[in-house]
């Protein structure tokens, strides 16, 4: 994977991408991660990421700060055309190398991103960055689990699904293992298809 593959594939997702990242179960686990997260009065919240904006639809206190980016334009305009009479600033932007200043944001979203973006790293360490220092990232995402080995099916596969815009072999463990001295997991849990789609929380050790 690489931006400018993101950027064609992402804008053949973008006329269908609801249909099926935005109904059914992963409506459901959406639902679930924010019926229980309560951000703060005036937080400044970060959405990295956004696609078509199907986490934006279940905030219901669209008073916060919200700042929304995406490497599609396609898909931005499609999250644009739902919020057009909002304050949310939307902007096209590439997750790995943002263009805000350190700790400019208390909450951080990042749903189905780190298994898109060709650096997995790069983009956290830029989530880590922008954080502020009491702030929290809340990301859902696919991952291996920390024992599992990727069976050969798996292995042939892995190409040719990471073609198609997304990665099914990312560990977190071996991805936040390079910032645990600074980051630590607030919370861990399997959401959707048998622990393969998560919810974690982490912070930064005050």
């Amino acid at each position: 994977m690489n931006n400018s593959w993101n950027k064609v594939i992402y804008k053949v997702w973008s006329p269908i991408y609801d249909k099926i990242f935005n109904s059914l179960l992963f409506l459901d686990a959406r639902k679930r991660i924010f019926e229980e997260m309560h951000f703060h009065v005036d937080a400044k919240v970060l959405f990295v990421g956004v696609g078509t904006g199907a986490d934006l639809e279940l905030i219901k206190n669209l008073d916060l700060e919200i700042t929304a980016i995406d490497l599609s334009a396609d898909m931005l305009k499609k999250a644009m055309e739902k919020f057009d009479n909002t304050s949310i600033n939307f902007l096209e932007m590439d997750a790995q190398h943002m263009e805000f200043e350190n700790e400019s944001f208390d909450y951080i979203v990042g749903s189905l991103v780190l298994s898109v973006v060709p650096d997995a790293n790069d983009c956290l360490q830029e989530m880590i960055r922008v954080l502020k220092e009491d702030g929290k990232i809340i990301l859902f995402d696919k991952f291996i689990s920390k024992d599992e080995v990727l069976s050969l099916p798996k292995k042939l596969l892995r190409p040719i699904i990471r073609f198609l815009g997304t990665d099914i072999g990312l560990r977190f463990e071996d991805l936040f293992s390079r910032h645990d001295k600074n980051m630590k997991i607030e919370e861990d849990r399997p959401i959707m298809l048998n622990g393969m789609y998560r919810k974690i929380i982490i912070s930064k050790r005050m």
